[in-house]
């Protein structure tokens, strides 16, 4: 009947909230799984449970439980899993040896100090995960927040006293949450790179290249071309993308303060978190996950923050349209190399569903949406003055090409063809002082 209570949206919600505060034997997990956007499976469902008891139980810090996330996208990384044979180490191994003499042709950036490396899925996750809680500890902040002030103010009266000064404990259920989904972002993410800058941030730091060899092979799946070129391509993109973060140090921090910055700025509006779930079923876990998946708690950007945004994609364009161009230049001996180009173009440009569900979960894409600009840009700057000028544009972030600089190359080379400025005399003097070899110097009494 219409009138039953137990068809009552909001008696629905106080029986779930009942059953899950008060231990109720019969409480559906599922819901909760659901929720948080993971899959209907028993060992997860398992190991969510165990982490909210734990969550609620716990006196101790407060907020993201990043453990949970790197265990979470370990375990996702693990399941899919397969050996990479010896003649495929090999392969690969090689490839990155010959990828760097072939970029020592094409670049004066130097190579790194340390041997590139093969890296599995799980040790992608382990290398790479730091930088992730760099990224999105801003908007995980923001959304417990929101939660924990929605959950004491809006919650049933007969749960007040239950609730009163729980302030830490649905902080640390909203975090919980928050860490499984970043986890299941990443482990999944972890399927589907090919290497250390795969997708265009410096997740790996400053002295490291790698290859995941599993999704390597992957990659080639389906496509027409010899995995020996594939290889090397992508090991020449690699090694190209990590020495240009060594080269500029100033880079790497810019470009993940610049997303920690953006992120930071979002502010989960408690009143927009209510509106929601009046719209919400409790019953139906599916709409509950496409809410959460849908990116629906990321409030609209701010006009700081679409600005922010826009610098951050002109800086992932510059970086992704430079490593394309010194790629090029340096794998011009693989005659499939532009159809793999190719492929490693639209791959960034629709990004994989991980790099989507991430784009949700924090309200940000790390896609170069002005890729192919910043490529023709950097091409017309190497032909009209060569790789060495070129390249000294990442000398400090004062000097690096701006948005403009890529719909206007010519301004650019404009500038950078400008004839030196005529030296100090006296700055002359000191250089012809010091170059001369004559033995007619003068000598200190």
């Amino acid at each position: 009947m219409a009138d039953d209570p137990r068809n009552d949206p909001s008696e629905e919600f106080r029986e779930l909230l009942r059953a899950f505060l008060q231990g109720d034997p019969d409480f559906d997990p599922a819901k909760l799984a659901g929720a948080a956007g993971l899959p209907a499976d028993p060992a997860l469902l398992a190991q969510l449970m165990r982490q909210l008891q734990a969550s609620m139980q716990s006196a101790g810090d407060e907020g993201v439980n990043w453990s949970l996330a790197e265990e979470q996208a370990s375990n996702l990384a693990t399941r899919s899993a397969v050996v990479t044979l010896p003649e495929e180490r090999a392969r690969l191994e090689q490839a990155l040896h010959v990828a760097g003499l072939w970029l020592d042709e094409a670049t004066d950036v130097g190579e790194l100090p340390t041997t590139p490396k093969l890296i599995s899925r799980a040790e992608w996750v382990k290398a790479t995960m730091q930088v992730w809680q760099q990224m999105t500890e801003p908007v995980a902040t923001s959304i417990s927040e929101a939660l924990t002030r929605v959950l004491n103010e809006q919650a049933p009266d007969e749960f007040a006293s239950m609730l009163a000064g729980a302030s830490r404990l649905m902080r640390n259920v909203g975090g919980t949450l928050f860490a499984m989904q970043l986890g299941q972002v990443v482990g999944q993410l972890s399927t589907e790179v090919v290497s250390g800058g795969d997708i265009g941030i410096p997740l790996l730091d400053e002295q490291t290249a790698a290859l995941v060899p599993q999704n390597v092979k992957g990659f080639g799946a389906g496509l027409d071309i010899p995995e020996e070129e594939i290889a090397l391509y992508l090991a020449t993109r690699e090694l190209a993308h990590a020495r240009l973060f060594r080269h500029a140090k100033w880079l790497r921090l810019h470009v993940i303060s610049s997303i920690a910055d953006y992120a930071r700025g979002i502010r989960i509006d408690a009143g927009h978190l209510e509106d929601l779930a009046e719209e919400i079923d409790p019953s139906n876990p599916e709409q509950l996950r496409e809410m959460l998946s849908s990116g629906a708690l990321i409030p609209p950007k701010t006009e700081e923050q679409t600005a922010a945004l826009a610098r951050l994609e002109t800086t992932l364009a510059l970086i992704e349209g430079w490593v394309d161009v010194v790629t090029t230049a340096a794998t011009s001996r693989l005659p499939k190399a532009a159809a793999i180009a190719e492929t490693v173009r639209r791959r960034r440009a629709t990004g994989g569903p991980a790099e989507s569900a991430f784009g949700a979960l924090v309200g940000l894409e790390l896609r170069p949406r002005r890729l192919r600009e910043a490529l023709a840009m950097w091409n017309a700057v190497t032909a009209a003055v060569g790789p060495e000028r070129r390249d000294e544009l990442w000398a400090h972030p004062d000097i690096m090409p701006t948005s403009e600089d890529i719909d206007d190359p010519a301004g650019l080379i404009a500038r950078l063809s400008e004839t030196e400025p005529e030296r100090d005399a006296i700055d002359q003097a000191i250089e012809d002082l010091l170059n001369d070899d004559s033995g007619d110097r003068p000598h200190e009494a």
